[in-house]
């Protein structure tokens, strides 16, 4: 059969899928469709989509290159199921892109700033050698040497490369970062008390320079008074003093020494320090002394002086990239008429591709940023939307584009762009399959895929699927309600319109910051507010910016930032930002030691009769330092295997199965509660079965604890009164599915929240105010639900709430609204509308309002 008349694949067709918690499933994905995949927060569908489908595509692929290739790229783990077939290559766009070095700016990760030097080195007037500025010419971009009209020296116009921050053009002070360092003299003696012999210079102690009194003294500085006895000279010279070797006398435990050293002063401790700072740990240690300012050289624009005397219409690089991107757009359409006609067609040229690959960022939301914002200032949502419009702009086909939880930090006006990008990727000839919770995207899907029904051990199975309006109707979907509109919107009790600021009123009055207006805020207290606008809007400036380091100021007696000009506040004693970042950066941090429990679990299992025979503490049950930690993983659970030219492979540790301790915990067991006492001394078949078999029997042990979930571990250890409420609390946080063994840093950012709260719920509240970045990010409609009661337990509890939203559900669930906007940027930085849900949907300026009214009518 000729190859164009050969059937082709219409779908990937996945059998015997076990990564994480999948339960060996069969599914079939269809190809060249928009395939959404749901289901509740750690139900398996990440595992679906990242951990089998994105896993065998990029894998496949990698495997064809060469072993020398291979070797130099990060590939994934084979997967763990029994068949993948007709799985494209595939690239995966994360829910959270990494935050980009210093060096990186909007401009750049967009490559953007690519195209608009080249439109300054070949479109702009340049200086000549003397000063004198040329007119454009055409002959910069044909390589023909020009000279200058005025003094006829010869013109060496710069290439794009030329005016690069991150190469040629860098300004030599700042080397192209657009700040500066500098030592902070009060941070390096911060107890004027102290002697230099009684350790007043911080750095030298800090960094190992414990000598440095010693050879300062050689200078004639006293070292035994306290510094602020010191004259101005003998400061200077401890601080700044010139780096001459000196001979001295040093006593150890080894015995008395003579020594030539070189003084090194305080402030060059720190900049070597800086020098030798390789990675974030030092880099932090470093930076305490350390204060940051624009660098006055270039002012911030990180460009050298020859860089930045290229001018197009007057306008120079500096000046553009200065610009938001709508502005930037505006500007490039103006330029080619003023240049001379022979330059047009390149002009067009420059321009069209310009304004082409801006489109797609204007069309995500993101026309408010300038170039030159810098890349690490970018938000989740927006650094993922950069992804996805540098995806489409490759057009490239027959690839499988894995999207994590895309909807990200976009408003509901925005998700439309985000649809309209799925659908040129689609229309490309590539698979789009995406990962999401948000209603408004998944109704767009061509096949619905909704993995279930819980979470953990209670999900990883296909509970439905099909198209969206089967989905729909079938009764087993969670999420159907959703679609359809059969679920009601609310979830809680709201307070009445009158009687919002019933419990007082938090008042913040702001000058313009940003992009941000001059705003007069009113926030109730003991209610829960949202906070809401387009990106861009101001809720950051508003709420992150402002009200946070305010209120804290209040909190501790001191004085507000300089642009928040009062605040009334009175009674706030505390404020919690809860945040989604990871708890914790390594796999020592987990579950079981963040909530507290597994000190409450070691010093009972320290206790029992067999722990205090054999002489343990509780210091002896931690898995980070303890006798009984596993001696192969040292407690980590995990191990890591060289396997040459492949990627290393981490897996279980094979002695403790990823238990963390070693086999003689498994020795130390304790009864659980409710079990008789002869089943206590059951035989020994009792230990080949898992922590329920196990407790019919001799009881439970520490490490098969470890990996039981919450839910399981109320019934077996549920007699100590602080574990049983701590871990119950974690249940009704919607936690229960998670193991006590769980690496927090793994958690997404919704549970990273939920478990932060875990120790404030049921805490006497009307002194704090609580704040919350996009609370909802990464939830289920149904874990927004759970969510929402625990935020209605901190309200009924006396808690203050402030919430940045973008969520629909959470929306028309608060008590009061502060819409922010109009647009982004420029456009935005007001408050448009405040008030009720049903105040809010009928605010004709209000954006935010006009999505809010359809969620409400659609309910």
């Amino acid at each position: 059969m000729p190859p164009a008349d050969r059937p082709q694949p219409d779908h990937v067709s996945v059998r015997g899928a076990r990564v994480h918690n999948l339960r060996d499933i069969d599914v079939d994905v269809p190809l060249n469709r928009l395939v959404g995949i749901a289901g509740v927060s750690g139900s398996g569908k990440s595992s679906l989509a990242m951990g089998v489908l994105y896993a065998e595509g990029s894998r496949r692929y990698v495997e064809a290159l060469s072993t020398y290739t291979r070797r130099r790229m990060a590939q994934a783990p084979r997967a763990d199921v029994d068949a993948v077939t007709h799985v494209p290559a595939a690239l995966a766009l994360r829910q959270r892109p990494g935050v980009p070095g210093v060096r990186s700016t909007f401009g750049t990760s967009t490559e953007l700033l690519n195209v608009l030097r080249l439109m300054f080195s070949r479109l702009a007037s340049h200086v000549c050698p003397n000063g004198h500025r040329v007119p454009p010419t055409i002959d910069v971009a044909a390589e023909v040497p020009f000279t200058c009209p005025t003094c006829g020296a010869e013109v060496h116009a710069p290439g794009a490369e030329a005016l690069a921050f991150n190469s040629e053009g860098a300004c030599p002070r700042c080397e192209g970062t657009g700040i500066v360092r500098d030592v902070d003299d009060a941070s390096l003696v911060p107890d004027p008390s102290k002697t230099l012999d009684g350790g007043a210079v911080v750095p030298w102690n800090m960094f190992g320079f414990n000598v440095q009194p010693d050879i300062v003294r050689e200078f004639g500085v006293r070292t035994d008074v306290p510094w602020r006895d010191l004259t101005a000279h003998e400061r200077e010279i401890v601080l700044g003093g010139p780096a001459e070797k000196k001979h001295i006398t040093v006593t150890s435990k080894k015995g008395v020494h003579d020594l030539d050293f070189t003084f090194r002063n305080a402030r060059l401790t720190v900049t070597e320090e800086l020098r030798r700072a390789k990675d974030e740990k030092r880099l932090a240690r470093v930076s305490r002394f350390l204060s940051e300012r624009t660098c006055p050289d270039c002012h911030g624009s990180r460009l050298s002086e020859a860089a930045r005397r290229p001018e197009i219409d007057g306008i120079t690089l500096a000046d553009a990239t200065a610009k938001t991107l709508d502005d930037v757009i505006a500007w490039a359409r103006t330029i080619t008429d003023p240049l001379p006609e022979p330059m047009h067609p390149m002009a067009r040229g420059l321009v069209d591709q310009f304004t082409q690959m801006a489109a797609r960022l204007v069309h995500l939301g993101l026309g408010y940023l300038s170039l030159d914002r810098a890349g690490s200032t970018l938000s989740t949502g927006e650094r993922q939307r950069v992804q996805l419009a540098r995806a489409v702009r490759n057009r490239t086909t027959g690839v499988l584009y894995v999207l994590d939880e895309p909807s990200i930090g976009l408003h509901p006006s925005n998700i439309d762009g985000l649809l309209e990008l799925v659908g040129d990727l689609l229309g490309d000839g590539n698979s789009v399959l995406l990962v999401d919770h948000d209603v408004q995207v998944l109704r767009e899907a061509d096949h619905l895929i909704e993995i279930g029904p819980g979470s953990g051990r209670d999900g990883g199975t296909v509970i439905a699927q099909g198209e969206v309006a089967h989905v729909a109707a079938d009764p087993a979907s969670r999420l159907g309600p959703f679609l359809s509109g059969a679920e009601q919107v609310a979830a809680r009790r709201r307070a009445e319109a009158d009687d919002v600021f019933a419990s007082g009123t938090i008042r913040l009055r702001t000058a313009p910051l940003h992009t941000v207006r001059a705003l007069d805020v009113e926030i109730p207290r003991g209610r829960l507010t949202a906070v809401t606008g387009v990106s861009g809007s101001g809720k950051t400036t508003m709420v992150l910016e402002s009200l946070v380091p305010a209120v804290r100021a209040a909190v501790e007696d001191r004085g507000l930032p300089s642009h928040v000009a009062s605040l009334e506040a009175d009674g706030i004693a505390r404020i919690h930002q809860i945040d989604a970042t990871p708890i914790g950066v390594n796999v020592r941090s987990t579950v079981a030691t963040y909530s507290g429990v597994l000190d409450d679990l070691r010093r009972a299992f320290a206790r029992t009769d067999e722990a205090v025979a054999r002489g343990l503490t509780l210091g002896d049950f931690s898995y980070n330092t303890g006798s009984l930690r596993c001696p192969r993983c040292e407690g980590t659970g995990r191990v890591s295997l060289d396997v040459q030219f492949l990627p290393d492979i981490d897996i279980d540790c094979p002695e403790c199965d990823g238990r963390r301790y070693a086999p003689e915990a498994d020795e130390i067991r304790r009864a659980v509660p409710g079990r008789s006492a002869e089943h206590d001394g059951a035989g020994e078949e009792a230990q080949e079965g898992g922590p329920h078999d196990d407790a019919e029997g001799r009881g439970v042990s520490l490490p098969e604890l470890m990996g039981t979930t919450v839910s399981e571990a109320i019934d077996l250890v549920g007699d100590i009164p602080p574990v049983r409420r701590r871990l119950t609390t974690l249940v009704d946080l919607g936690l229960g599915y998670l193991t006590l063994g769980e690496d927090t840093p793994a958690l997404s950012g919704g549970e990273a929240q939920r478990l932060k709260l875990a120790g404030q719920v049921d805490r006497t509240q009307t002194d704090s105010v609580f704040v919350f970045d996009e609370p909802s990010v990464g939830l289920h409609p149904l874990d927004v639900r759970t969510l929402l009661r625990v935020l209605d337990r901190l309200v009924d509890h006396g808690a203050t709430l402030v919430v940045i939203e973008h969520d629909l559900d959470m929306i028309a669930d608060a008590d009061w609204i502060i819409d922010m906007g109009p647009g982004g940027g420029e456009a935005g930085g007001r408050i448009v509308a405040t008030g009720t849900p049903e105040q809010v949907s009928a605010a004709t300026e209000s954006s935010t309002g006009t999505y809010l009214a359809r969620h409400l009518d659609r309910s």
